[in-house]
């Protein structure tokens, strides 16, 4: 089985996908004759022309409107985002439009599309190249949210988001395009949207997290263990829908729960599963839930010192898992 990077891991999945149906197609800023500000399309317009793969004019609106407008004339669009921090502009097309198509037709219409958007900090790119927007669309139904942290998971999570009938968004953290490598199957395979995956098994604390953060958590844990600290990781891998069972298993085993996201603490996907233990778990605790996430402040600043202070860490969350093991 060959090792791919994460960003291997995307285009490989496109590429499969594109071959197996000439229905898949990818559109947005600079992914045809560049290849993506990532290379994440590189070499997919020389295989498969410029009716497959098409640059569009920088408008995000537009870029998700042609998606939608693609998808209900029997097409599957891949629509790329450059940077998550661009995604607003596309927001009511992927709120009001592509998330209630099927419904409001009864069934008649679906909107099978995926937009992809690079998020997350750490490469100092400042206010416009840094934001977590996903949270942005973690209660609209009608919508998935899907981010993986392998490259076997985005590979796998970006196919079944291809054939999935309904809009899935797909946010990959910038900062595992090329330093997570993995081993990854040649060809078609899905990894099921809407399951979470336990990346360490543990019996003291759980910890729910996603994306970059997973290895940063894996990492704390690691560290912890020595001390005699357990730390279960549940990677969430799809934000909505939650795997409520994947959840609930873990915290009635450890009794505690830690959820960790890089993005802000008001309003992150935290706060709901905060909600779902309380009501689902309450019993089974023995300490306040607790949240570890970047503070509520603006986007994050290119100041290098000021980004690490914004930025979550092993070793914050390695001090989170301290105390709340000591409570």
């Amino acid at each position: 089985m060959p090792e791919l990077t994460f960003i291997e891991a995307i285009r490989s999945a496109l590429h499969d996908e594109m071959a197996a149906d000439p229905s898949v197609m990818v559109l947005g800023e600079d992914v045809a004759i560049k290849g993506g500000v990532f290379l994440a399309t590189d070499g997919l317009l020389a295989t498969y022309g410029e009716h497959r793969v098409v640059d569009t004019p920088i408008a995000e609106i537009a870029v998700v409107g042609l998606a939608i407008g693609a998808a209900l004339h029997g097409m599957r669009p891949v629509a790329e985002i450059q940077f998550a921090d661009y995604v607003h502009p596309a927001i009511d097309q992927i709120l009001n439009e592509a998330a209630l198509f099927r419904y409001r037709s009864n069934g008649d219409w679906w909107c099978p599309i995926v937009v992809r958007a690079p998020f997350g900090a750490g490469i100092h790119g400042g206010l416009y190249h840094s934001q977590s927007s996903e949270a942005l669309f973690t209660s609209t139904p009608g919508l998935k949210v899907v981010i993986p942290s392998t490259p076997y998971d985005a590979k796998g999570l970006l196919i079944a988001a291809i054939r999935d009938p309904d809009p899935v968004m797909f946010f990959e953290h910038k900062q595992l395009y090329r330093s997570q490598r993995g081993e990854v199957p040649e060809g078609t395979y899905t990894v099921p949207i809407g399951k979470a995956a336990v990346r360490r098994e543990g019996t003291d604390i759980s910890l729910y997290t996603y994306g970059l953060m997973v290895h940063y958590a894996l990492q704390a844990a690691q560290q912890v263990a020595s001390e005699g600290i357990s730390v279960e990781v549940i990677d969430l891998r799809t934000l909505y829908p939650l795997d409520q069972a994947a959840i609930l298993e873990s915290v009635k085993k450890t009794s505690k729960a830690l959820i960790v996201h890089e993005d802000n603490l008001t309003g992150g996907i935290g706060g709901e599963i905060s909600a779902l233990i309380a009501e689902h778990a309450f019993d089974y605790l023995d300490a306040p839930i607790r949240r570890l996430a970047s503070p509520d402040v603006p986007p994050v600043a290119f100041s290098e010192p000021l980004e690490a202070a914004y930025m979550l860490s092993p070793e914050k969350i390695t001090a989170a898992i301290r105390e709340l093991a000591a409570y």
